[in-house]
């Protein structure tokens, strides 16, 4: 688990082969030339494994990533309910009227351009006591794609965004699917942000079953999850309700039962 205080890169082992592995073969290229394409080869190789890990959204090989609450959270019974793409003039206001209904807090993962342009709900949002914290300023589909100045751009514009806004800086980045590579750990360290990912989703922007989405995260409720849930691009039952509406108060429920309580991702930290 990392270090909210932490502010250095540290190269993961993962990193540190990967690195290892590039010096090896321009040796070898300087060594024995002829034998280029087994060189080639191998660089081919590491590059296909880089790409699948940045394609595993709860890996921890590229650096740091919140995948479950720290273990001193996990021993007070704490969960955290982490809920992204918003913020949805529609959809929002009605989840934070279910969240004060049930006394629960939750973590808001914004989305910088959404927030400009309801900058209100975002200041309501952290007047309620829940958290906002950083999505990207646009959620670009290409997000993984970017290098290391492309994502300093997106995350800081999100980050200066957000704080102009509600006044409080964010101390978490998921990144847009939870899809990442090498170079977002370097950036997020730069500006002090910890990588969160999430114990268990429900893929509730695509199922539109909230009984299957109910199902799919009550499976992961025990102490220390992050759950993940949308109240931007939310899926919409065959009753046109979106299933966050539908499945958060059971979800509430189901985790009383369980003598869980519902933290903010920093509270957790502490």
């Amino acid at each position: 688990m990392t270090d909210l205080k932490q502010t250095h890169w540290r190269a993961t082992l993962f990193i540190k082969l990967s690195i290892m592995l590039h010096v090896l073969v321009l040796i070898s290229l300087v060594v024995a030339p002829d034998f280029w394409q087994w060189a080639l080869a191998v660089l081919i190789g590491n590059h296909l494994v880089i790409s699948a890990v940045g394609l595993w959204p709860r890996s921890n090989w590229l650096g740091p990533n919140w995948t479950q609450l720290p273990t001193a959270a996990a021993r007070r019974n704490e969960i955290a309910l982490t809920i992204d793409d918003g913020p949805d003039p529609l959809v929002t206001p009605q989840v934070l009227d279910l969240l004060d209904r049930f006394n629960t807090k939750a973590t808001f993962f914004c989305i910088g351009n959404r927030a400009a342009q309801h900058p209100e709900l975002c200041r309501e949002i952290v007047r309620r006591g829940h958290a906002v914290e950083n999505h990207s300023q646009q959620h670009r589909h290409y997000f993984s794609l970017l290098g290391f100045y492309g994502f300093t751009r997106e995350i800081q514009a999100a980050q200066d965004t957000l704080f102009s806004i509600t006044g409080v800086r964010p101390k978490f980045f998921r990144a847009p699917a939870g899809l990442r590579n090498p170079f977002l750990e370097p950036v997020l360290s730069r500006l002090g942000l910890c990588l969160a990912s999430w114990s268990v989703r429900g893929f509730d922007t695509q199922v539109r079953d909230a009984e299957k989405v109910k199902n799919k995260l009550l499976s992961g409720l025990r102490p220390g999850a992050i759950l993940l849930m949308h109240d931007g691009n939310a899926a919409r039952t065959d009753e046109n309700i979106p299933v966050i509406l539908t499945v958060l108060p059971q979800l509430i429920q189901a985790a009383e039962k369980k003598n869980l309580h519902f933290v903010i991702l920093q509270e957790a930290a502490l």
